[in-house]
């Protein structure tokens, strides 16, 4: 997705480095040290050149660090040299990535994508690594008993891929049949992103009562959460909470969870959560789009939501009141009357309409339908009938029909 004209969308080395930084404290690691290198363009052996190998040895040497973890994807030629360079195990920034999810899966269904994601992330780069095992034939001839110990186990991982999609192809099947019930009684879902770290889930328990986990660190929703809430309008939706998105995000992680974010795919309306005081928020905004590209979900009716107001100054919320979004501090509950509003706006499927109904007063089961699902903004009594001035969803004022006396 194109960077709006005239904002610059990429991050600086500094918040680069910092963000990674968050990325390593949420999968349990403690930072011993931080070397950044500036090249013109990647070392094809080893993404950073020999010397920034030496000194990274070095470092890792004296701090007795036990990984070395890249911001970088790193290809399989290069993991296997970095590995053969350095005193401790090597990570990139996918199996980073890939390691806090599954420290955060939760659902049957949650680790069985992770699983997956990992497992076809790791296939490719075990081309190389057979000098390390048992060789127990090679050359013509040799192979069925004889094969490499290399190509067992990719054999085998592929035989569990293979499984793990069959799996997931059953939990997408039984998340169909649920949503098809619920389509049966149509309620529109609504669904937060964001990325991660914005505040969706603290938000998202603001907005319903629930106690979905809130945590400062990355990622800490994997598994979707539906609740039911009622807008200022009486309609009733179903709000998602989803999986936050990152920069560079994997695209193995995309493929794999999107039995999750078909939450995303199918929900009429989107909020997009970000996070009012971070300092490159269009650069987050980008890779969000980026990703709801990936999902064919772009062109679904977004409200843009901008999250913790409460950490800015007040000269700070002015700018940012002037650009039409909704501003709400999921922390103090400011806001979320607004953006209350705001969804029920964006609802267009079934739109808010206001009529004059005349109700018999022993109609009681059509008075109380008025009561549960419209707004009432004036009731006077006739004799034995009741006049209402109401504003409701179109399909319920369509079901009154026979009560109405003309659209407002």
């Amino acid at each position: 997705m194109p960077a709006e004209p005239g904002i610059s969308t990429a991050l600086n080395a500094e918040e680069s480095l910092a963000e990674f930084r968050e990325l390593v404290i949420s999968a349990g690691g403690e930072v011993a040290a931080e070397l950044l290198q500036r090249r013109s363009r990647p070392d094809p052996a080893t993404l950073i050149g020999a010397g920034k190998v030496d000194e990274i040895a070095g470092v890792a040497a004296s701090t007795h660090a036990d990984l070395v973890l890249f911001d970088h994807d790193l290809s399989p030629t290069q993991l296997r040299n970095l590995e053969a360079a350095l005193p401790c195990r090597v990570l990139d920034r996918t199996q980073l990535i890939l390691d806090i999810f599954a420290r955060h899966a939760r659902t049957r269904e949650g680790q069985l994508q992770v699983e997956l994601a990992q497992l076809e992330y790791m296939l490719p780069r075990l081309t190389g690594r057979g000098k390390a095992m048992s060789q127990l034939g090679g050359g013509i001839g040799t192979r069925g008993p004889g094969e490499t110990q290399l190509e067992t186990d990719r054999r085998r991982i592929q035989r569990r891929i293979d499984q793990l999609k069959l799996d997931l192809e059953a939990v997408r099947r039984v998340r169909r049949q649920q949503r098809q019930r619920r389509e049966a009684v149509p309620v529109p879902t609504v669904a937060l992103v964001g990325y991660t770290n914005a505040g969706k889930s603290t938000l998202f328990n603001r907005l319903t009562g629930a106690q979905v986990l809130q945590s400062s660190r990355m990622f800490a929703t994997l598994d979707p959460k539906l609740r039911a809430i009622e807008l200022p309008s009486r309609r009733k939706i179903l709000l998602s909470d989803t999986v936050g998105f990152i920069r560079n995000l994997p695209h193995t992680l995309v493929t794999s969870f999107r039995a999750t974010l078909e939450e995303v795919q199918q929900a009429e309306v989107l909020l997009h959560v970000r996070d009012a005081s971070s300092t490159y928020g269009e650069e987050q905004k980008v890779q969000v789009e980026r990703v709801l590209g990936e999902l064919d979900a772009l062109k679904k009716n977004r409200v843009e939501v901008l999250n913790k107001i409460d950490l800015l100054e007040p000269h700070e919320r002015e700018g940012l009141a002037s650009r039409g979004e909704i501003l709400v501090s999921a922390q103090t509950g400011e806001g979320t009357e607004a953006l209350l509003a705001a969804i029920d706006a964006a609802l267009l499927s079934d739109p808010l309409i206001k009529a004059e109904l005349r109700v018999p007063q022993h109609e009681g089961g059509v008075l109380a339908t008025i009561e549960a699902g419209m707004v009432i903004h004036s009731r006077n009594y006739e004799g034995n009938l009741v006049h209402l001035s109401v504003t409701g969803p179109a399909s319920l004022v369509g079901r009154l029909n026979a009560f109405r006396l003309r659209s407002a």
